[in-house]
């Protein structure tokens, strides 16, 4: 079966919600809400005058929308998003937004289909960004679908592009894994490890996950470490990784 995976969940087995992982998630949507609402009040007070000012305040105003999540209103997002992408045509910032509506309300092949509009658009710095997400998107449908080939052919656009595209490492990563090349796997996620800081423990957990695999123990145990420094519960990494890591070390 094709794996549901999204980067930040963890193809070596996101470890399962903890009380403290669940309590972390709920912050996280409040602050999300937080963001849309404050975004929402400083558009209210926003008036452009040009025509392409106004285009661009619909499509924010829809974008807060669509972060909201709530099937109505990414609805109402994709109905402006489907408007914008007639008037404007090749609009990259529509053909995303509506492939990004799509997936939301679990329409893949409508948001597979604009996605592969956007990966034959030729690369503009004005539109480095989107097109970078629209990339990344269509990994993921390709990775969701097992077409491995498809998904690794755009996040190597997205590295040729930008270098320290940590997103674009984490799912190259996650295809090694998935082909037991647990050597090359390291290698991704440690860039994707290095580009993120060492912030997400997700990625360290994958990284220390592969070093294991890979009989790399001592570096296995120190990303350990520096994922637990930081979050003294994150669930699984102590008993599946840490554990088994020092345990190997031993004579």
């Amino acid at each position: 079966a094709a794996s549901r995976w999204r980067p930040g969940k963890g193809p070596a087995g996101r470890p399962a919600g903890s009380p403290s992982d669940a309590h972390s998630s709920l912050e996280r949507k409040e602050s999300e809400r937080h963001g849309v609402r404050t975004a929402e009040k400083l558009l209210r007070e926003f008036y452009p005058q040009s025509a392409s000012g106004q285009t661009q305040l619909r499509l924010l105003q829809s974008l807060c929308l669509l972060a909201t999540r709530e099937k109505a209103n990414v609805e109402a997002a994709l109905g402006t998003f489907i408007d914008m992408a007639q008037a404007e045509k090749d609009s990259v910032p529509a053909l995303l937004a509506m492939a990004q509506a799509y997936s939301l309300l679990k329409q893949v092949p409508k948001a597979r289909t604009q996605l592969k509009r956007l990966a034959k658009a030729p690369w503009a710095l004005a539109e480095a960004d989107d097109l970078e997400k629209s990339w990344l998107l269509l990994a993921d449908i390709y990775c969701q679908g097992g077409k491995f080939d498809l998904a690794s052919e755009l996040l190597r656009r997205c590295v040729q592009y930008n270098k320290s595209c940590c997103k674009a490492y984490e799912y190259m990563g996650f295809i090694m894994e998935r082909e037991q090349s647990y050597k090359d796997a390291a290698t991704n996620y440690e860039l994707a490890w290095k580009y993120s800081h060492h912030a997400n423990p997700a990625i360290g957990f994958k990284l220390a996950f592969n070093y294991l695999k890979d009989k790399r123990f001592v570096e296995a145990i120190e990303v350990c470490h520096s994922v637990l420094r930081e979050h003294p519960n994150y669930p699984k990494i102590r008993e599946e990784i840490l554990k088994k890591a020092q345990g190997s070390l031993r004579p």
